[in-house]
This record gives structure tokens, C-alpha cells and sequence, in this order.
């Protein structure tokens, strides 16, 4: 059998997207965002059966966010919203995404180690499992009404349980275990009256390091769902699952799925012992890479397999197509070469299929060729490459990598040049992307607008960014960003090694997507990147601007990477060319230098036996772009969306001078590890969530400012955005920095009023 865990729901040119943003712009009615979610499955399942897949997947379409979605199925919604779980509507259901003027959203982190960004559930004892939305019974019956045969794909309890966040009222998450499953149960057997064959249970929870409680409810909870569901195909990824194949093989599921992309040497544990009656699912095309499979090597694994199982084998890619853009086929601009390389999501059905068939015995020699040729392609790249910024890595020492003096020195120099008050307020970096800025970039791109014209618009964008934060009172201002299509891809296509596609999207949350750059080869910086934008925007004021960039570990993450040398190698050659570019900066006159990390988490591995090496080489590759400046130059780095509290060792040893976090959505809790750890640098927690089209007022940020006082002392906190504003507008975003200014004014305020009393 060949299938998939999930395909990208967004549409190959971000159809869904457009029609989202439409209908919260009131631009488009409900009934037609409906119509486009109907088109946008049906033309993705019959890209399956085109392929020739077996059965479609049902159930990997989202709104918004897959947990959200099966939040919305199992009735469980948030209870500080008050809707009603049985009657949730579209619009309900959006709030809950994305907040309104009474609600904050709900929090937002990353799905494991992916960039893609899940909504997390909210439980306490109050939580319940009632009634639910019909939006997937729908889905089967349009599906089963097109003629497909359907596997339906679920998140599984114990991943969603464990996914969410204790609000109040339970001691532990497994609490809610027996309200749970009943709600899976009627689900269940809602798909099997519906004459669901298979359902695709998704349990990457698996794959991390467990208490002995949490592996021990699996038995029970699959036990009570398996009598009522249809087939269970259970599907693990983004990590070996091996040390649990004994508990694996004993569940009452009619199949198991493994990730073997990631983890290949699990297979030989799982083949010994195999049960007669299940099943075994590998991903062997990459879910998460855009690299064409190497069809030699996949059959060459997968025949162990094939004799052991037999018919019994079925072959999918690692993960969900999620990861990954949908159509290489709208990629008409890339280079020849390199497009030979690559297979996005319809390439991968086809990728898929040619291995059953090969398995099968079955001609897959135009396929075979192809990705032979490609390989050798690759091969030949690699081989004709210099080696020069190669040989400039080896020549790097431990002071290349280290400040000057440690922070309570530097510190005291940066306060007397920048000359900051209490409580300095800033922004993150990105103002606005408004039409304007969007239509001079395309002029731009298609050569309807000459360099000097669109430098010319860029500046007058920089110059409105900065008279208006002049305006709002800020202390520390941005440029903007005005030139930047993308925090990543911006930098990547000034950089060697990195090559873009035009639809290439993949999505990160919401209506969110972002387009990967694809790392082919060494990366090095043929000249100056940011030096001329932001030199020109610190001659327009005083006070003191933020030079902006991408770190190396966020270019690495937010890009698809070269499988042929480790990530580290790669990760090193992107710092030593951010590092020049921060010294010219630096040379440029510019005092404060940010350089965003929001993929450092991101990029842990998901067993804590590998951390402390990421960790040590993701560390090192930051501190060699940060470290080569005098200790006057103060060092920011920005991070958002994560579990903090896991890696804050390695977030003080990257020694920035200050970090901004998110934390707004938390309610200030993901500080609480900060103060916990005692951080020693200066910190600005976020005091409102700018992924909300909700402003809040000044005293709601007020009172964020007072617990984070509780936490960290007053003179080492900074006032900030949670995140960069360019997905915002213009109103919103003046709106809501005026009230954050005037929250820090006030905070300042009551600062002097206790020490003249103190006095």
C-alpha cells in the first residue's frame, strides 16, 4: 500500500491563505471560504489517486491549525471563551486563533522540532469533552462522495494531552485522560459507521523522553478506542521509537508507522518479531526535505522489509507533506541544475508510488533514471565547489568566539554611550509590509522599477518608519525592514550557496507562510547586506538604531538545508558570513546590533541525550557572528514561541547583551524560568501579542510590566513587542506602541515615586 500521513493544506499558490485573509476582512462571505476549502481538498486528493496512492488522507485539513481542529472535534475548546462546544462556529472558532477585543488568543509553540506553530490547548478542571463541530464527518462524506477510498488522520489523545498547558485546577495532565478517551470513542465510531476503513492515529509523542506514566496509559487508551475505530495505522515520527517496540507490538492496532528518514537503524528492532497481524508503515521519503529520494538506497532499505512483510509493507513519506511546498511544477526561474535535485509535495506522491511499484517488481525505470541522474548531479556540484571558506572555518580560534570582557563590564560602557532611560522601550524590528512596500518589491523583481527608484521608495519607507517612532516616543528605533521580503530569505539571496523558489511556500500558522530558501552549497558573502540601509536610517535621528539580521541557527532552520555534510559545518559557514556583516555594521557607527535566534529551541532534538551537542555547536555559532565587536556595541538577540525554560543555560551562554522574548500569550509565565535561573544579561519580555489583531490597553500592559518586575530587577528589563509587526497594520501597530510607551512611562513613574521615598 502506498499513502501519506498529510499534504500541505494551503494550496501551491496560497489559495487558502488568501481566501482566510479575505474572510477576516470582511472582504469575502463565509460561504465562499467554505466552497475554497472544499476545492482545496478535493484537488489534493485527486493529486493522490493521480499518483497512485491507495487511499486519500481525510482529516489533515485545517482552518487554521490541525490541534485547534481536533480541539474543535472532541469539543474541548478553551472554557475562559464561553462558547459552546456542541455549537462552535467558523467565526468562534477563528477567535479562539486569534483572539478579540475581550480574549486574548491562545498560546502559540512550536510543533516539536518543526517551524510550524500549533495552538495550544488550555486545561483545567473544568475542561470537558462535549459534543464537537461536524467539519470531519463532512470531510469523509465529500471525500467518500468523490469516489476515494479514505484513511482518516487524527492526532492522537496522549499527544494532544500532552501538547497542552495546565491553566488551573488538575495535578496532572493525565487527569484528564478518562474524560478524553469516551470523546475519541464516539469520534471512532462515528468513522467506522461511516465506513472509514483505516484511521491514522498520530502519536510523535513517542519519540521524546517519557515519564513512566505516560508510556504506561498507552496500553489502556488504545484498548478502550481500538473495539469502536476503524483499523488504527498508529504513526510515530521525527524520531526512533525503538526503545518502545515491545509496547508498540503489543497494542491493539491493526498497523505502525515509522519515520525512517530520521531514524533508519529502528527498522532492523521492529522487523525482529514483527506481529503476524499488523501492518508496518515506513517513511521513507523525506517529509521534511525537499532533496529527491535516492530510489536506489530506499528500495535497498526497504527490501529487508518487503521479504520479511510481504504485502503486509507499506510505504510513505516520514511525516506529513505539511513540511514541505506543494508543486515543483510551478517552478519555472530555478536553476536547471538544481531543480533536478529537488521534489516538493506532488513529486514525493510520485516518489512514493515508484517504491511500491518497485517493491512489487513493477517498472520504475523512468523514475529510477531520474534519480540517478540527479544524484550524480549533485555529486558532481559538490566535487567542482571551492574550498575556500573551508579552509577559513579551520583558521578560527576559542577568541573568535568570545567577548571582549564579560557583560557587567560591557554593560557599564554601553549604558554611558546609549544613555538610556529605566525601562528603554524598542520594537522587535519589522514595521508594516503595506501594499505600497509589497507593489515597489514586485515592480523591483519584474524590472518595471529601476535600483535607484526602488532604493528611492525604500527610503521614504524608512524615513516614514522612523519619523513615526520619533513620534511615539520610542527609545531604541528600527528601520523597519521595508526591504525585506522575508527574515531568512532576504538574507539568503545575498548570500552564496542558497538558491529561492517563487512558490515554494510552506506554512508556519494561520494564513502564515513562509518561502524556505534551499541550501545547496557553501555559503559565504559576496559584500554587504544591511550596512547601507541602516547607516542611512541612524543619520535620520538621534537616538540610538538598531542594526537587524538573521542568525545563523534561524538561517539554518528556516531553510532546507544540504543533506551531503553535518548541519554544523553549514550552520558555521552562515555565522562566518554574518559575522562580517555585523563588523561592518558595527564600522557603519551603528550601536546596537539585534540578531534574531527564534529557531534556536526549534532546532533541539527531541531526546535529551543529543542536546548537549546541538547546543554546544548552535551556541558556538552564534557567538562567532556576535563576538568580534568592542564592548561598547551592545548585542540583542530576539526569540519566540518556544518552551525557553529548556535550553536556558545555553540562552546565557550566548551572552547577548539583552534578549526580547515572547510572552504575552503566557501571561509573563515563560518568564518565571528566566528569574528562576537568575539570567544575568538584560531582558525584554514581550507585554502584548502581536500575531492578535487585538490592541490592548496600557494598563493591561502595565500590569504584564509589574509581574515581570517580580521576576527580573527593573533596571535590566526593556519594554517590547512580543514579535516583529510587519504582518500588522499601520493603525493597530501606532495604537499599540503608543500604549506600550505610555505603560512604560508609567512604570518609570512609580519607580521614582518609591526610590524618592526610599530617599
Amino acid at each position: 500500500m502506498a499513502h501519506v500521513l498529510g499534504f500541505p493544506r494551503i494550496g501551491a499558490k496560497r489559495e487558502l491563505k488568501v481566501a482566510l485573509e479575505a474572510f477576516w476582512g470582511n472582504e469575502i462571505p463565509q460561504g465562499r471560504l467554505l466552497a475554497i476549502g472544499r476545492e482545496l481538498r478535493a484537488l489534493h486528493w485527486q493529486r493522490q489517486r493521480d499518483a497512485g496512492l491507495d487511499f486519500v488522507t481525510v482529516g489533515d485539513f485545517a482552518w487554521y491549525d490541525s490541534v485547534l481542529q481536533t480541539s474543535a472535534h472532541l469539543g474541548c475548546a478553551p472554557v475562559r471563551f464561553g462558547f459552546d462546544p456542541r455549537a462552535l462556529t467558523l467565526p468562534d472558532y477563528f477567535t479562539l486563533a486569534r483572539g478579540d477585543a475581550n480574549h486574548p488568543a491562545m498560546e502559540m509553540t512550536k510543533w516539536f522540532d518543526t517551524n510550524y506553530h500549533y495552538l495550544v490547548p488550555e486545561w483545567s478542571s473544568d475542561t470537558r469533552f462535549d459534543g464537537g463541530v461536524e467539519w470531519l464527518f463532512e470531510e469523509v462524506k465529500q471525500a467518500k462522495g468523490l469516489g476515494h477510498p479514505v484513511k482518516v488522520a487524527l492526532i492522537g489523545p496522549l499527544t494532544l494531552l500532552h501538547a497542552g498547558k495546565i491553566k488551573s485546577g488538575l495535578s496532572s495532565k493525565l487527569d484528564l485522560l478518562p474524560r478524553m478517551v469516551p470523546a475519541y470513542q464516539r469520534l471512532l465510531a462515528r468513522l467506522k459507521e461511516l465506513e472509514v476503513g483505516w484511521v491514522q492515529i498520530d502519536e510523535p509523542l513517542l519519540g521524546l523522553d517519557l515519564e513512566e506514566r505516560w508510556l504506561a496509559a498507552f496500553p489502556s487508551t488504545y484498548e478502550a478506542l481500538a473495539p469502536s475505530s476503524p483499523k488504527i495505522l498508529l504513526a510515530t515520527y521525527f524520531e526512533s521509537v525503538a526503545e518502545r517496540e515491545t509496547m508498540l507490538k503489543s497494542l491493539p492496532v491493526s498497523g505502525i508507522h515509522l519515520d525512517i528518514v530520521r531514524a533508519p537503524q529502528q527498522l532492523a528492532t521492529f522487523l525482529n518479531g514483527y506481529p503476524e497481524s499488523k501492518v508496518l508503515s515506513l517513511g521513507i521519503v523525506d517529509g521534511r526535505n525537499v532533496w529527491r529520494t535516492d530510489l536506489d538506497a530506499a528500495l535497498a532499505s526497504l527490501n529487508p522489509a518487503r521479504e520479511r512483510l510481504g504485502e503486509r509493507l507499506w510505504v510513505s513519506a516520514s511525516c506529513s507533506l505539511l513540511h514541505v511546498p506543494v508543486d515543483l511544477g510551478h517552478e519555472k526561474a530555478l536553476v536547471p541544475e538544481i531543480r533536478q535535485w529537488l521534489a516538493f509535495a506532488v513529486q514525493k506522491l510520485d516518489e512514493i508510488v515508484a517504491l511500491k511499484r518497485g517493491l512489487g517488481g513493477d517498472g520504475i525505470a523512468p523514475a529510477l533514471i531520474a534519480s540517478r541522474e540527479a544524484s550524480a548531479s549533485r555529486m558532481r556540484s559538490e566535487r567542482a565547489r571551492s574550498d575556500a571558506v573551508r579552509r577559513q572555518l579551520d583558521t578560527l580560534s576559542e577568541r573568535d568566539i568570545r567577548r571582549p570582557s564579560p557583560f557587567a563590564i560591557r554593560i557599564r560602557k554601553q549604558r554611558a554611550r546609549l544613555k538610556l532611560p529605566l525601562l528603554p522601550t524598542t520594537t522587535i524590528g519589522s514595521f508594516p509590509q503595506t501594499p505600497e512596500i509589497r507593489k515597489a518589491r514586485a515592480a523591483f523583481r519584474r524590472g518595471a522599477l529601476v535600483r535607484e527608484a526602488y532604493a528611492d521608495a525604500m527610503r521614504a519607507e524608512i524615513r516614514r518608519a522612523v519619523a513615526r517612532q520619533e513620534k511615539l516616543g520610542l527609545d531604541v528605533l528600527v528601520h523597519g525592514e521595508a526591504e525585506r521580503n522575508d527574515m531568512v530569505e532576504y538574507f539568503g539571496e545575498q548570500l552564496r550557496g542558497f538558491a529561492f523558489t517563487e512558490n515554494g511556500w510552506v506554512q508556519s500558522y494561520g494564513s502564515r507562510c513562509v518561502k524556505p530558501p534551499v541550501i545547496y552549497g557553501d555559503v559565504s558573502r559576496p559584500g554587504p547586506i544591511t550596512v547601507e540601509w541602516a547607516r542611512y536610517a541612524q543619520s535620520l535621528t538621534e537616538k540610538p538604531m538598531k542594526g537587524m539580521l538573521t542568525g545563523p541557527i534561524t538561517m539554518l532552520q528556516w531553510s532546507f538545508v544540504r543533506d551531503d555534510q553535518p548541519r554544523e559545518k553549514t550552520a558555521f559557514q552562515i555565522a562566518l558570513a554574518l559575522r562580517e556583516e555585523v563588523l561592518d555594521i558595527e564600522r557603519a557607527g551603528i550601536a546596537i546590533i539585534q540578531i534574531d535566534e527564534p529557531a534556536l529551541r526549534e532546532g533541539l532534538p527531541l531526546r535529551k541525550r543529543d542536546w548537549g551537542r546541538y547546543l554546544d555547536w548552535a551556541v558556538r555559532a552564534f557567538k562567532l557572528v556576535s563576538s568580534g565587536v568592542a564592548d561598547e556595541t551592545q548585542i540583542h538577540t530576539h526569540m519566540c514561541y518556544a518552551e525557553f525554560n529548556d535550553i536556558l543555560p545555553a540562552i546565557a551562554a550566548l551572552d547577548a547583551d539583552v534578549i526580547t522574548i515572547e510572552t504575552s500569550r503566557s501571561d509573563m509565565e515563560l518568564l518565571e524560568g528566566f528569574g528562576e535561573f537568575r539570567y544575568p544579561n538584560e531582558i525584554g519580555p514581550g507585554v502584548y501579542d502581536i500575531h492578535s489583531p487585538r490592541v490592548p490597553d496600557a494598563g493591561e500592559m502595565l500590569k504584564l510590566l509589574e509581574k515581570a518586575e517580580r521576576v527580573i530587577p527593573l533596571e535590566r528589563l526593556w519594554v517590547n513587542p512580543d514579535c516583529g509587526l510587519k504582518t500588522r497594520g499601520w493603525t493597530e501597530t501606532e495604537a499599540a506602541l503608543a500604549r506600550m510607551v505610555e505603560a512604560a512611562r508609567r512604570m518609570r513613574a512609580r519607580a521614582a515615586t518609591r526610590e524618592h521615598h526610599a530617599a
